[in-house]
């Protein structure tokens, strides 16, 4: 059979595995890696491009050949890029509108929150023998919307020319990202992280990639910031009567393309829905050679029709996957919206697939998967921001509640703190 069928979502909840755990061998892998970056620097980098990419390169650092790879793009995509571009700009800009600094007066008192940008960031691409150009708009743009100074690329080599994609050199050059370093897995996270010869260590590190790249994010975490810590990618449709099982199923395809670990669930209070969505999987599977055996292995591993009993317990079992896209094939889409709770993007209605926001709407495709949107959103400005908290009290503020500070640190055993408050009260008593 193409898909399992779950009869309720209990018995889906009790087979099927929403979280991401990554075996051992790849934990260890990516150890081993990232300790050997930080120890041998470009040598390792160098290395491991050769035995993992079959790429041999004197340097990670692009070259102007590498740069010019940028001349193979047509006008036509690079309208494309363009035109992406300011969508996605459009909405970061809208979204770092809402962000700014505020003080707060506590009579002789205040206090204030400032934004300020991450100051280095290093953005990952995957690349290799599949290019994700729109992962280059993705990470970047919220990056210079929210003004981060300086941004360093990393992307593996191109499989078959063995300098930097085309793709990617394009985007770049458009987006006027001169630091560009011809590296990926795990071993371009580590150079991030702890720097080498050529790559100077970033501050934040942003951008999906496989399990490994994955990996090597959460074993970096603390030395650097990440975005996330990304598993297989994901979509979550709730289908009413009213959809087209044709639609569904397109897209539960478009999901299950990605990988043989991506994940695509289609929940229905509709037996005739789920009945019909199966039979164009079937169908439109057939349509499609190059990705139909890496989405038919995918929809056989981890796709799923589940029947639920309302569209109440459908969102109560959306809710609870938290997925990273969440499609919702309903008659009033609206209406159901504001009890979505956990997702990391939404797409409302028929006319409205996935590949919208994908590509092309604005909103960023770097998403939380593996059910983290229970707790965190899709990558934006915010995460390119800090915050500095700043307080300020006058002499007669002190005093006022000078002595409530003393008990309390106190009561916590801390007498260098509460000494720290008394002496300014003496010296307050001395000075009248």
């Amino acid at each position: 059979m193409l898909i399992k069928y779950f009869s309720s979502p209990y018995k889906f909840l009790e087979e099927y595995n929403l979280l991401q755990v990554f075996p051992p061998e790849v934990v260890d892998t990516v150890a081993k890696i990232v300790a050997d970056v930080r120890q041998n620097g470009d040598r390792a980098l160098l290395a491991y491009t050769e035995k993992l990419d079959g790429v041999r390169r004197k340097s990670v650092v692009a070259t102007q050949e590498d740069v010019n790879e940028k001349n193979k793009v047509d006008e036509l995509k690079l309208s494309l890029f363009r035109k992406a571009y300011q969508n996605i700009k459009k909405f970061h800009e809208a979204e770092f509108k809402l962000i700014r600094a505020w003080e707060s007066s506590l009579n002789t008192a205040f206090l204030g929150q400032y934004p300020v940008p991450v100051e280095r960031v290093g953005v990952y691409v995957p690349g290799g023998s599949t290019c994700y150009p729109s992962s280059v708009l993705m990470n970047i743009v919220p990056a210079m919307v929210a003004g981060v100074k300086e941004i360093a690329l990393v992307s593996p080599p191109d499989s078959k020319t063995g300098k930097l994609n085309r793709y990617v050199a394009a985007i770049a050059d458009m987006l006027k990202i001169s630091e560009i370093y011809v590296v990926g897995g795990a071993q371009a996270i580590a150079a991030l992280a702890f720097g080498t010869e050529s790559i100077k260590p970033v501050d934040k590190i942003t951008g999906p990639g496989n399990c490994y790249v994955a990996e090597a994010k959460r074993q970096v975490f603390g030395y650097v910031g990440i975005d996330s810590v990304a598993g297989p990618s994901e979509v979550v449709i709730i289908a009413d009567d009213s959809c087209q099982p044709d639609l569904v199923a397109i897209d539960m395809l478009a999901q299950a393309e990605h990988d043989i670990n991506s994940r695509a669930i289609c929940i229905s209070a509709s037996e005739e829905v789920l009945k019909n969505v199966g039979i164009f999987l079937e169908k439109l599977l057939q349509t499609e050679e190059k990705r139909k055996k890496i989405a038919e292995e995918s929809l056989q591993k981890n796709g799923a029709l589940v029947k639920v009993d309302s569209a109440e317990e459908a969102v109560k079992l959306a809710n609870y996957i938290a997925p990273e896209h969440l499609e919702l094939h309903v008659e009033n889409p609206r209406v159901l919206l504001p009890k979505i709770t956990n997702a990391g993007a939404v797409f409302l209605g028929r006319t409205t697939p996935e590949a919208v926001g994908d590509y092309w709407a604005g909103c960023n495709h770097i998403l939380p998967t593996s059910r983290s949107a229970r707790f965190s959103s899709g990558l934006s400005v915010r995460d390119f921001i800090k915050w500095v908290n700043y307080a300020f009290y006058d002499q007669e503020k002190l005093a006022d509640e000078g002595a409530e500070i003393v008990s309390f640190a106190r009561l916590e055993g801390l007498n260098f703190h509460a000494k720290s408050v008394e002496m300014r009260l003496k010296n307050q008593e001395k000075s009248l």
